[in-house]
Parts: structure tokens; sequence; C-alpha cells
């Protein structure tokens, strides 16, 4: 959670030097050649069922595909703060989604969660007094929260996943998913683009990126879950937004005022409302 925060925090100065989907489909390409070694089926874990590759086939639309376009095409239009607090969000959309589609029960405390989200969206989205600023940061906001909720949607199916693949394998298969969507729309950008332009440093900063969006972020959390019980992983989103703003402040040198620390503090109550009941559960 801290590697997501981080390169979500990150990823605002590379889509300024690449365009989206060439960003998205490098960012594959590089995570589908530094995980191929991982494709090979261990001896003790059974064959892929018709279930499992619809299971990796979602995991990979929602979770790489959909979350990186919503992701990238929001910080471009507003702040890695603004999107770090949006994206605190995750585990209460975790609970609206199982509330919604696998009718299970949801904890009074945990719609408190939802409405701490919502409020501190809401602060980010009338913060601003310039109209056509604050448009375009809305549809950034928005399209944040759109990849929180394939973030979410990216979680719930890991945790099936986890059951019946290694933490390695489903690495590198929802990666080439990944890439194989992505193709069309990054060989359509590609296609022109001077890539001469692009400076070593921004090099750097997509191999960075690229590792820690496609290889280790997943192997830690699909490792994470097969030995930890999901409720109990569920608090460790809060590293997130901690790290999405201290990188969106410390290195990109975005404000940081009143109006986004009471956003942040609502983020931060959300998150502990929806995970810490059910990690004491879990202990008990």
């Amino acid at each position: 959670m801290t590697l997501v925060g981080s390169y979500v925090a990150l990823s605002r100065p590379l889509v300024a030097a690449l365009p989206v989907f060439l960003l998205a489909w490098l960012r594959f390409a590089i995570g589908a050649v530094a995980t191929l070694h991982w494709l090979r089926r261990p001896p003790r874990e059974a064959p892929l069922t018709p279930g499992t590759h619809r299971l990796l086939f979602l995991e990979s639309l929602l979770g790489n595909f959909l979350f990186s376009i919503c992701m990238l095409f929001g910080v471009s239009m507003t702040s890695a703060v603004s999107a770090g607090v949006i994206m605190a969000a995750i585990p209460a959309v975790v609970a609206v989604l199982s509330w919604s589609f696998l009718r299970e029960r949801v904890a009074p405390r945990v719609w408190g969660a939802v409405a701490c989200a919502a409020a501190g969206m809401a602060l980010l989205a009338t913060g601003r007094a310039d109209r056509a600023a604050s448009g375009s940061i809305l549809l950034g906001n928005l399209l944040v929260f759109g990849a929180v909720v394939c973030e979410a949607a990216y979680a719930t199916i890991g945790k099936r996943l986890a059951g019946v693949l290694g933490p390695r394998r489903i690495t590198a298969l929802v990666n080439l998913w990944g890439l194989v969507l992505m193709t069309p729309l990054g060989l359509w950008q590609a296609w022109g683009f001077d890539f001469a332009d692009v400076s070593a440093g921004t090099w750097l900063l997509l191999l960075f990126y690229a590792w820690a969006a496609s290889v280790w972020s997943v192997w830690l959390w699909m490792t994470g879950l097969r030995h930890l019980p999901a409720s109990l992983a569920g608090v460790f989103t809060v590293m997130l937004p901690v790290s999405a703003t201290v990188v969106g402040v410390l290195v990109l040198g975005e404000h940081f005022g009143g109006l986004q620390a009471l956003a942040f503090a609502l983020a931060l109550a959300g998150v502990l409302l929806a995970t810490l009941p059910a990690s004491a559960r879990a202990a008990e």
C-alpha cells in the first residue's frame, strides 16, 4: 500500500511527459518482461480452470486496465494529495461492493467510513475558487474515484485468486492480460510519438513506476493475503493516502493547507472506521 500510494503520486510527472495509454502500455510491457519467468506452473499447483481464467481476466481488466486509465487521467487533472485522500476510500468501497453484490452485512461504523470518505471528497471538490479549473479538477477527482472502485474490485477478486494460485503466478498472469488489453491503445499513441524528447530522468521514473505497480505491489499484496486474514490486511490500506500525500508534498512540492489537512483527517478517520472493527474481531 505504501508503494501504491507513492506511484500514484509519482505518476503525475509521468503523465506530463508521456501520453496516458502509451505510459500504461510501457508499464505493462516492462512488468510482463520482468515476470515472464513466473508464468510456469509450480508442481503442486492445480491447472487453471475456466473459472480461474475468468477471475484473472477480471482482475486485470478492473485492477490493471481500467484502474490505470482512470488513475493516470485523474492525476493529470488533480493533485497527488487529492488523489491520496480519495483513494483512502478503498476499504469503504470494498464494504459497499460486498453489501451490494455479495449481500454481506455492513456494520454501522463502515457506513460512517463511507460518510467520511464522501465528506473528504466533497471538501476537495468545493475548495477551488476558479470555476474553470474546478471543473477539470472535479473530473480528475471523479476519475480517481473510478480508480478506487476498480481497486476495490481488484482487492476482492484477489482474495479468491490467492487461495488457488501462487502470488508470483498471479502477478505474471494479470500483467500479461494487462499488456494484451492495453496494446492496441498503446501502439496507437506510440505511432508518431517522439521518444527522443523524453528525458533520462523520466525513463528512470518509468522503470520505478512499472516495477512498483506491476511487480512489487502485486506480489506483496497477494503474498500477504495468503498469510493474513483479509480483514486484517485491510488495515494497511491506511498507508496508501499517507504515502501519496507525503510524496505529493515533499517530492512534488504540492500545497498542503488547512482544507487538505481536514480532508486528509476525514479520509484517515474513514479508513480506521472501515478496518479497525474487522481487525478487532479477527484478533478475538
